[in-house]
């Protein structure tokens, strides 16, 4: 495990960032006056990048084999450009320094992911046991600054918002930085010719669409529940509590799921993840001040992401291995988090301000409903495999 705990330091502090960043983000933009349409079109920018900068990161890291630089150099740059979040800015001006710092940060988890699913395979074989054991290093870095910065915005406001933006980058550019530099060889063939074929597999379709699907039902939460539950009557403090319940459940998930997934097979786990994302949403929507309702659809979290994303990435490596993995993982950002966060913080913020937040998170118990209905046929066609 000892060649694995620089990558679980940056796991716990990319995430770390991400825990206070994703959830606060709205309230802060909230505290400086956007209304919901804008909000929605600035937190879209997040998943934009997505669209095209970790494919373009993974390309680069498998033709250069310079994984842990371009991460160290990403970590850095995006910590410069956090400094621009103390400056008052129109709305163009914060959206352009948003769109710089999201291309450094979304090819982060990509290459690092790409690196150490490679680290923790054993004879080709993703070893779950041994993936959960530093991812849920992530899980924890998420939980102390969603409950932190809640508290600390209760008491103080939103106004330490960038102060929280560089710390947490600097972390991640210290844990960038002890990352063994290893370098892989790289790869010069052409890379349509050895991804095109895997692409056209239904198999790796039908997965791509659950995946798309089961993302785009979750990112109306990371985009609006903060917003929602604030509405409603939360305090800051409660709305971290709320986020750090999910990470809690998941953080024991990851610790403990070697044991789970044997019982069903990957595509019987994005079905069960699916399915149960109707009921979260459903309860969400419809009984949010219901609290133990609240606190199970929480819970939930446990399957609809931890283990989802734990069978993504174990799909990801069986289907795109050695040197398409870092194009596998940069596809898996671009299809499960970039057009699902476009679409969701675009539509949502509209959807929003139309019907009420509470509209979007019926919408999303409708998109985890086609999600469900892909796996089943990603399912099907494993069984006749």
């Amino acid at each position: 495990m000892k060649k694995l705990a620089p990558f679980a330091a940056l796991s716990a502090s990319y995430f770390a960032h991400i825990g206070f960043f994703n959830p606060y983000l709205s309230l802060w933009l909230k505290d400086l006056g956007y209304g919901l349409f804008a909000i929605g079109l600035l937190t879209s920018v997040q998943s934009g990048t997505r669209l095209v900068a970790p494919y373009a990161w993974g390309w680069f890291s498998d033709h250069t084999g310079e994984r842990v630089k371009l991460l160290r150099y990403s970590a850095m740059a995006a910590l410069l450009l956090s400094l621009g979040l103390w400056f008052e800015w129109s709305l163009p001006g914060l959206m352009l320094l948003l769109l710089l710092m999201f291309v450094n940060t979304s090819g982060m988890m990509p290459m690092s992911e790409a690196a150490m699913a490679h680290l923790v395979s054993d004879g080709g074989q993703f070893d779950a046991t041994r993936y959960g054991r530093v991812r849920l290093w992530g899980s924890l870095g998420f939980l102390v600054t969603v409950v932190a910065a809640g508290a600390w915005f209760e008491a103080f406001g939103m106004g330490h918002f960038p102060a929280w933006a560089q710390a947490t980058l600097l972390a991640v550019v210290l844990s960038a930085w002890w990352l063994p530099n290893l370098k892989e060889a790289p790869h010069h063939s052409d890379e349509r010719a050895d991804i095109a074929p895997v692409l056209r597999q239904p198999r790796v379709r039908w997965f791509f669409a659950a995946m798309f699907f089961h993302v785009l039902a979750h990112i109306f939460i990371y985009a609006f529940f903060s917003l929602y539950l604030d509405g409603l009557g939360y305090s800051k403090t409660v709305i971290g509590l709320l986020w750090a319940l999910s990470v809690v459940i998941e953080i024991g998930w990851f610790f403990t799921q070697g044991r789970w997934l044997p019982l069903l097979s990957h595509s019987g786990w994005l079905v069960l993840a699916a399915a149960l994302m109707v009921v979260r949403m459903l309860l969400t929507a419809g009984l949010p001040l219901v609290w133990p309702l609240l606190l199970l659809a929480q819970a939930l979290h446990a399957v609809t992401f931890a283990t989802h994303h734990t069978v993504c990435i174990a799909l990801l490596s069986q289907h795109f291995p050695g040197r398409l993995r870092g194009r596998g993982q940069a596809l898996y950002s671009v299809v499960g988090y970039g057009f699902p966060g476009v679409l969701g913080g675009l539509g949502g913020g509209w959807l929003s301000s139309v019907f009420g937040l509470a509209s979007m998170f019926w919408l999303s118990a409708a998109c985890a409903v086609v999600a469900t209905a892909c796996a089943l046929r990603l399912r099907a066609l494993e069984r006749r495999a």
